[in-house]
């Protein structure tokens, strides 16, 4: 409960100030001063970097004498996208463990079991985490993140109906908050997943359980090439958001290729 509440004294988390964001050296240094000290509460203490392939390479350096020669009292667990985005002299001095997703039906289950949600709700939400038990648990218990998802696909929904004028008004309002903007693409990358999905004709299942109707009509009017060069262009725009080159830009070339769609 301590250490959900971030009330553990012996547990440091450091990450980038945001995502996209630069892991920096000084914060690096001010963890390992605080791995110096002793444990108060518990045997060990424990340092979490999140994110670590968005660290500076001073401040990975920074951590390298740490990992080759560890205090005896300390436990240090790194999360990156892959080992290959680390440096090698990282990479190669950890114990690398493979997170993989839950399987969705077990998921739907657990939260069954857990939150009393009813099975058609549990489905989506195992669904729309892609396995990821936290987030599904979070769903759960945040009914306002459901709420934020069904805006999103609300807005998307509007934007291919809009002109481009009407789009291009928009940009100054979204940018304004880069990590809600984020949520929001990643939302519509995966209901154009789904639609390429479904028109490949694959047995993997689609992650918006409940858009059945919205996939079928996109599927109908742009089919797989459509769907693969809308999936492009978001994964494009995801990308430079993360790494903060020209955002608005961006932004502006996305309110462009989106499609023109009334349903």
């Amino acid at each position: 409960m301590q250490i959900e509440r971030m009330s553990f004294s012996d547990l440091s988390i450091i990450q980038a100030d945001q995502v996209g964001g630069t892991l920096r050296v000084d914060q690096v240094r001010e963890l390992l001063h605080s791995l110096a000290l002793m444990p108060y509460e518990g045997k060990y203490r424990i340092a979490v970097l999140l994110r670590f392939e968005e660290a500076h390479p001073s401040a990975m350096n920074a951590l390298l004498k740490t990992l080759e020669e560890p205090p005896a009292q300390v436990v240090i667990a790194i999360t990156a996208e892959s080992a290959e985005s680390l440096l090698p002299t990282i990479a190669s001095r950890c114990e690398i463990l493979r997170l993989r997703p839950m399987p969705v039906m077990d998921l739907s289950q657990g939260l069954q079991r857990m939150k009393g949600i009813p099975p058609q709700t549990a489905d989506l939400y195992a669904h729309l985490s892609g396995g990821r038990p936290g987030i599904a648990l979070r769903m759960a218990d945040n009914p306002e993140l459901v709420e934020s998802r069904k805006m999103w696909l609300e807005f998307h929904k509007h934007l291919l109906a809009a002109s481009r004028r009407e789009r291009f008004s928009l940009v100054e309002d979204l940018l304004k908050d880069r990590d809600y903007l984020r949520e929001g693409l990643r939302i519509w990358l995966s209901l154009w997943r789904d639609v390429m999905l479904v028109s490949l004709k694959t047995r993997v299942s689609v992650v918006n359980l409940d858009l059945e109707e919205v996939i079928t009509r996109l599927v109908d009017q742009f089919g797989q090439e459509g769907s693969v060069q809308k999936i492009a262009i978001l994964e494009k725009t995801i990308t430079l958001l993360d790494r903060n080159i020209n955002p608005r830009l961006a932004l502006e070339v996305l309110m462009l290729d989106l499609p023109s769609f009334v349903e």
